[in-house]
């Protein structure tokens, strides 16, 4: 089972907080770091000092780490044009020296948008599959050839299909509980379908889709990671988990219905139950960025019981 460390900074971190917590992600043998894609704040958090840009903060991170895979849960469709995406995605693969990973939705916090001034169409599901295609199609363009397409919402015409990432293929993550057209566009472009926030057995069904949607693609269901995003609140004991949840503004109970929260012995026991429904990888988001002794607590108490 792999450990990701996956986080929030929309609710609130410069670019330092988040080069501290990757750096610990990177030294307490974290496999990743991950971070959302958002300009606006959620909930009653106050987000000061305010957004950073998903990809302005992987390429600075692709320089000030040197083991961990650096990526996206998830960029919203809706920020980039395709094009210019698959330029930002390689560059910053370039940088991190073939570390990066791209996942792709399609948007769907009209606030921020309304906020930033940022277009919000309402067909986005079917821009995405364009967006899709358009970025793995780019970076697949052999060297010294070109790349077309002639879609419903974009049109590319002779591309050069560059720069090219240093990964011979950048692992693209596509997620989400839709029942049928999810499933299907993750058959098609995905590497690793993640399931968000989401029960064990609603895990196990939809991962049963992706796998149906993958073999009927002819891909076969094993071609696919699958991985689960939880929210995480460990303690040593009762009264830790209790504050590490009164920081984020969450109820123990809540928590551990919902997420990974507890005892390290109850979160080992309750990844063990994603594990059987299918899961291989972990993305624990972490909402208190400042709070670097829990990422060393799951390291030493729960990651080391996975290994």
């Amino acid at each position: 089972m792999d450990l990701r460390i996956f986080t929030e900074p929309q609710q609130g971190a410069t670019y330092d907080t988040l080069l501290a917590v990757a750096k610990a992600t990177e030294d307490l043998g974290f496999d990743a770091f991950f971070r959302s894609d958002h300009y606006l704040r959620m909930g009653t958090v106050d987000g000061l000092p305010g957004p950073t840009d998903a990809w302005i903060t992987l390429a600075g991170l692709a320089r000030e780490t040197k083991r961990i895979r650096l990526g996206t849960l998830m960029t919203a469709g809706t920020f980039r044009l395709p094009g210019v995406l698959a330029i930002q995605v390689a560059q910053v693969d370039q940088m991190s020296g073939g570390r990066v990973e791209l996942g792709l939705g399609a948007g769907w916090f009209e606030e921020e948008h309304k906020a930033y001034g940022i277009p919000f169409p309402k067909e986005k599901f079917a821009r995405l599959e364009e967006q899709l295609e358009i970025v793995t199609g780019l970076w697949a363009t052999d060297p010294g050839k070109t790349f077309d397409f002639h879609g419903t919402y974009y049109d590319l015409t002779d591309s050069p299909a560059l720069p090219k990432p240093a990964q011979r293929k950048i692992p693209v993550l596509v997620g989400g509980h839709g029942p049928s057209r999810t499933p299907r566009l993750a058959a098609q472009y995905a590497d690793e379908f993640n399931m968000p926030f989401a029960s064990v057995e609603d895990s196990e069904r939809q991962f049963g889709r992706v796998r149906a949607a993958a073999e009927e693609a002819g891909r076969g269901g094993d071609a696919l990671t699958y991985s689960n995003a939880l929210v995480v609140c460990v303690g040593r004991d009762e009264a830790e988990v209790a504050r590490r949840a009164a920081a984020i503004g969450r109820e123990v109970d809540e928590l551990k219905l919902n997420g990974l929260a507890g005892s390290p012995s109850e979160v080992v026991d309750k990844i063990g139950r994603y594990a059987e429904a299918g899961s291989s990888r972990i993305y624990l988001q972490v909402l208190d960025l400042d709070d670097l002794d829990h990422l060393e607590l799951i390291s030493t108490q729960v990651q080391s019981q996975l290994s």
